[in-house]
């Protein structure tokens, strides 16, 4: 049996991509008023976004717990290593839970390594498949461990929001820039800063914020993989696929539905691209 990699839902990782790599995903857990759903088991992408467009209530989201971890470990128990990566900790209480559950269930027979990916979305999924591919090609315990803690820092990732509605509706910011970007109507475009969420800038129409998020991706260098994570619309990323395939030969490797993790702040309109640099 391989080495066995395991991430949360919050990596927007489909099921087919997810079961074709042997790769386990934990779901977080979305609240909406008295309901609980797991994130892309009972609750898929598009049925989150059409509840959350007509809702007046706003949704919240929640770690898994360590013993929704420890159930996964223990279920692969007879493999020689698990390697579990996750959304980063300084926006997310997820690796706390799989660090505890991988405390209580590690062996010598089977060790378990919880890696901290320092961002989620695209830039998580991209982490998670370099690990799922090197040891669907025989990588060892401690060679699935280095590749997935060295994309970790190869990786960047930059995306654009449609809006600033969700942003402030999830306490993410002020009821009052909210009320701003709505007003100017302003796109913001967000990145990853040593696993912490910060502005990139701000957009003042869609296509200048497509722009941008090219440029971005451009500045990122030489790139041997990109991913890209969406909650637009399928013709919008399919324009964008187009437009980075011909910048990078090698092209877009996979392309996700975003699901509720980042969708509670960001909303509809998202698109999300990150790119490991060569």
């Amino acid at each position: 049996m391989q080495v066995q990699v395991v991430t949360d839902s919050t990596a927007d990782i489909d099921r087919a991509t997810a079961e074709s790599l042997g790769i386990s995903v934990v779901p977080i857990y979305v609240r909406w008023e008295s309901e609980v759903f797991r994130d892309g088991v009972d609750l898929t992408p598009s049925q989150f976004y059409r509840r959350l467009v007509h809702s007046n209530a706003h949704p919240a989201t929640a770690q898994p717990s360590p013993e929704d971890f420890a159930q996964v470990y223990q279920s692969r128990a007879d493999s020689p290593g698990i390697v579990s990566i996750h959304i980063s900790s300084k926006i997310s209480g997820t690796y706390n839970s799989a660090r505890l559950a991988a405390e209580d269930v590690c062996t010598e027979a089977t060790p378990v390594e919880v890696i901290d990916s320092g961002m989620n979305s695209a830039g998580l999924g991209l982490v998670v498949l370099a690990a799922a591919k090197a040891a669907a090609v025989g990588a060892g315990f401690t060679q699935g461990v280095a590749e997935a803690r060295r994309a970790a820092t190869e990786t960047r990732m930059v995306g654009l929001f449609d809006t600033m509605k969700y942003l402030a509706r999830s306490g993410r910011i002020s009821p009052a820039r909210g009320l701003a970007g709505r007003v100017l109507g302003v796109k913001p475009i967000l990145t990853f800063r040593d696993g912490a969420i910060v502005r990139a800038g701000l957009a003042r129409s869609r296509t200048a914020g497509m722009n941008r998020l090219l440029k971005s991706l451009q500045q990122m260098g030489d790139l041997t993989d990109i991913i890209v994570s969406h909650s637009t619309t399928q013709q919008e990323v399919d324009g964008f696929v187009e437009r980075v395939n011909e910048l990078y030969p090698r092209g877009v490797s996979q392309v996700f539905e975003m699901g509720a993790a980042l969708g509670v702040h960001g909303g509809p309109g998202m698109i999300i691209v990150a790119g490991r640099r060569a």
